[in-house]
């Protein structure tokens, strides 16, 4: 299945291209990469200055899709394990 905007939480993260909107930590604001890991409660991001490790609960993101489409996504919406994901359903997004 292609991934799309609709199917985003349906899908592995883990290579896709990644910008930090918003933060509860302001220090996070900004940081763009690649997903390289993630965890129940946390994305790796590989940055031109290293890895650095973003909660997901609270932060809000944009991923840029294989496609080039742009989606932004609460980190609410991730919190979970990865695989885990799949089986969660979701009224509203």
């Amino acid at each position: 299945m292609k991934i799309t905007p609709k199917n985003i939480l349906l899908h592995e993260l883990i290579g896709l291209q990644v910008e930090v909107l918003s933060s509860r930590n302001p220090s996070h604001v900004g940081i763009r990469g690649t997903v390289i890991d993630e965890t129940m409660k946390t994305l790796i991001i590989e940055t031109e200055k290293g890895r650095k490790i973003i909660e997901k609960k609270v932060a809000t993101f944009l991923f840029k899709l294989p496609s080039g489409v742009k989606v932004k996504v609460e980190g609410k919406y991730l919190v979970g394990r990865p695989e885990d994901r799949l089986k969660r359903r979701l009224k509203y997004w």
